[in-house]
């Protein structure tokens, strides 16, 4: 039986889209690669650390068990989700149940502030809830890979062994990382040697 590695493991490099898509980034924090699957949100500890880099809550708000265990619900179903989209399928309902219940459990406020230059729309949230408010901002973030700009961009890594997902920054990109295109141009380099040598046999 798999045992998924901890954050503590390998370093990851960032996939293209993850800066500025912080549920692509969610999703990427479980993924399976060629050493074994990978868990970046092992444990609250994890998760909450993950969430206070991503500036999604304040430093000293720490997630409980609940709390952890809806930002994981909202992870599996971004990735069902994601994965129905890029296969051109439909999505099972349950995944599309929990996205829709996170957006709905801390909605935003608008309001009109007033700026040295004039009025200026603004949106925030109830400070009562800061976890619920970042799975709300993350399910937002999930709503906009699925129908914006960005989802037609999106992609799974091409590199065999590697899940992770990555927003295309140009039409020939295939890997979600440099590391993953290196062992599959090191793969390819090896293989051509290895029947060239055979014919030479």
């Amino acid at each position: 039986m798999d045992t998924a590695e901890s954050s503590t493991a390998t370093p990851l490099l960032q996939a293209p889209g993850e800066d500025r898509h912080g549920a692509l980034a969610l999703v990427n924090t479980e993924f399976r690669r060629p050493s074994g699957p990978y868990d970046g949100l092992g444990d609250a500890e994890s998760a909450t650390a993950w969430l206070n880099d991503r500036g999604l809550v304040p430093p000293g708000v720490p997630l409980d068990a609940r709390q952890l265990d809806r930002l994981l619900a909202l992870r599996r179903s971004l990735r069902e989700l994601l994965d129905a989209h890029l296969d051109g399928a439909s999505p099972v309902p349950a995944a599309l149940s929990t996205l829709n219940g996170t957006l709905a459990a801390a909605p935003a406020v608008h309001e009109i502030r007033w700026e040295d230059s004039g009025p200026v729309a603004a949106v925030c949230r109830p400070a009562g809830d800061p976890v619920g408010a970042a799975l709300t901002a993350l399910a937002e973030d999930g709503v906009e890979l699925l129908t914006g700009a960005p989802s037609g961009r999106l992609s799974t890594c091409g590199a065999p062994g590697c899940t992770r997902l990555f927003i295309r920054n140009h039409g020939a990109r295939r890997w979600c990382s440099d590391r993953c295109g290196n062992r599959v141009r090191a793969a390819r380099h090896y293989g051509d040697h290895r029947s060239a040598r055979d014919r030479s046999a």
